[in-house]
């Protein structure tokens, strides 16, 4: 073999290694994308859980609670616009900052029902408060994963040489699922009791 074959066949080598790495990257890159997807269809799923399980509340304290008609009648409506709201990564945003809405607004009612006796020894009612706690703890791990995936995710989109593929791809960093300031104040709960 002479050089000339030589440089050729290093030449060859070096190109198949650099094309293996780059798709190595793509393939990175594309895992990441669609772990974030899972992990924000794993915050629907959870989602949904609570908005079914949302009417069920507002029917079984609606006939104890009067006074919380108003409170009721804002749940139902967020409730209705956050179901109307795609699942997708395209509204992400907008669907947890609604969900952050209705979280806090549930926690008004179930705050309440401490003034009512007689729901809150309500066999039903009891049981759906504890059903809506467990799917808040399940929502909270969702939102969890999701952060992880997206931490990932940005990662991969800002650090060289990854973001070369990312850009070329059209992946971009994604939001972080935070909570609200509103929500990390102390509940005072002589506020919602009346």
């Amino acid at each position: 073999m002479d050089i000339m074959h030589i440089k050729m066949i290093v030449l060859i080598a070096a190109a198949v290694i650099v094309c293996f790495s780059l798709y190595r990257l793509y393939v990175a890159v594309i895992l990441k994308k669609n772990k974030v997807q899972e992990a924000f269809s794993s915050i629907n799923v959870q989602l949904k859980k609570r908005y079914d399980l949302i009417p069920n509340i507002l029917t079984i304290a609606s006939k104890f609670m009067e006074h919380e008609k108003s409170l009721m009648s804002e749940i139902t409506e967020l409730r209705s616009q956050a179901m109307k709201l795609a699942g997708t990564l395209n509204n992400a945003d907008e669907k947890l900052k609604l969900d952050t809405v209705i979280q806090g607004k549930m926690g008004q009612l179930l705050v309440s029902v401490e003034n009512y006796p007689q729901l809150k020894s309500d066999q039903t009612m009891m049981t759906a408060m504890q059903t809506y706690n467990e799917v808040e703890e399940h929502i909270a791990a969702a939102r969890r994963f999701y952060n992880s995936a997206v931490l990932e995710l940005n990662n991969a989109v800002e650090i060289f040489p990854s973001s070369v593929i990312a850009a070329m791809l059209g992946i971009s960093k994604k939001e972080f699922f935070e909570v609200d300031e509103a929500e990390t104040k102390p509940i005072n709960a002589s506020d919602y009791l009346k």
